[in-house]
């Protein structure tokens, strides 16, 4: 049965998984990087070094766990963008298992960005692989993104992506996690956060700062601070926090497709799995496709996918 294996050590999670193409089915393994509370992440050597210690137990549990065989394509997400200069030492630790476990086994060796695993993960989740045969338009919003990218089919990356809109300043995720330890929560956020925010009682309205198909999101941690500091409940300053993120999106959304026309919508990206955000974008795109939240946060699903996808040339639909 052919099985594929991908690896993906971003600066969050160590996570490993084997897509099975005649099932269509992904199995996994992830666990995400220890950080201190009161803080707000990882250096990067110390995330290579907790990559180090996690991968081989990421490995371990996958094949442990279940009836797998020895997969003869491997692939990892050796760089963050598919783009000139985007580089972040984290992703070495997977490229390094990858190359070797190809050296050893003789299996073919793909890698592929962090970014195009969260778009494939997503397309997978929402069964809309074949869309890797048309133009789309997709989000990843995380920690370290809150881009609008412009998808097109590509022989050599599987996806052309063209970025066509970013966040200015503050990313999404950063907003969340800076907010979420100003209210005494632990890093990563979200999940906290997104509980805090269902017991609010106040509705503030949002207004998001966009110059042409940007955003910029500073000014939400100075108001979310400023909050505080005048004395607002908790879990009032976490819905303002999500709803001003969700409005965001939005708008760069309206954007977007204002300039690129009525394109399938698909949100990836740790911070889209927030079910508020989720609920208020699909109110105003009801046609948008989100992952379900075990492939939207960082995972290395859509990382083995692409093994696939190179391995069947033609990017045949699932």
């Amino acid at each position: 049965m052919p099985e594929f294996l991908g690896v993906d050590t971003s600066n969050y999670t160590t996570s490993a998984a084997v897509y099975v193409s005649e099932e269509n089915k992904v199995y996994q393994s992830k666990k995400l990087l220890p950080v201190k509370e009161g803080e707000l992440g990882l250096r990067q050597s110390d995330a290579v070094f907790h990559h180090t210690k996690q991968l081989p137990d990421m490995i371990e549990q996958l094949f442990s766990a279940k009836s797998l065989g020895i997969p003869q394509t491997v692939t990892a997400s050796a760089r963050p963008r598919n783009i000139e200069g985007s580089y972040m030492p984290c992703f070495l630790c997977g490229e390094g298992f990858a190359r070797s476990y190809a050296a050893v086994t003789g299996a073919a060796l793909y890698t592929t960005s962090h970014q195009v695993g969260h778009i494939l993960a997503a397309l997978y989740s929402a069964g809309r692989l074949e869309l890797v045969n048309e133009r789309f338009i997709a989000f990843h919003v995380s920690g370290g993104t809150t881009d609008c990218l412009l998808c097109e089919p590509d022989s050599e990356n599987v996806l052309k992506i063209t970025e066509v809109g970013t966040s200015l300043d503050l990313k999404a995720g950063q907003a969340v996690d800076r907010t979420g330890v100003m209210l005494g929560l632990r890093f990563p956020c979200g999940p906290e956060l997104e509980k805090l925010a269902v017991d609010a009682n106040k509705h503030f309205k949002a207004k998001p700062v966009l110059k042409g198909g940007n955003c910029c999101l500073s000014g939400l941690e100075n108001k979310c601070g400023n909050m505080l500091d005048s004395g607002e409940s908790p879990e009032n300053i976490a819905k303002y926090c999500l709803d001003y993120i969700a409005e965001t999106i939005i708008a760069m959304t309206a954007h977007a497709v204002e300039e690129h026309g009525e394109l399938p919508l698909i949100f990836a990206g740790g911070v889209m799995s927030d079910v508020i955000i989720r609920d208020r974008i699909i109110s105003r795109f009801p046609g948008a496709e989100f992952a379900e939240p075990l492939f939207s946060c960082d995972n290395a699903a859509g990382v083995a996918i692409y093994g696939y996808l190179k391995s069947a040339g033609e990017k045949k639909c699932l």
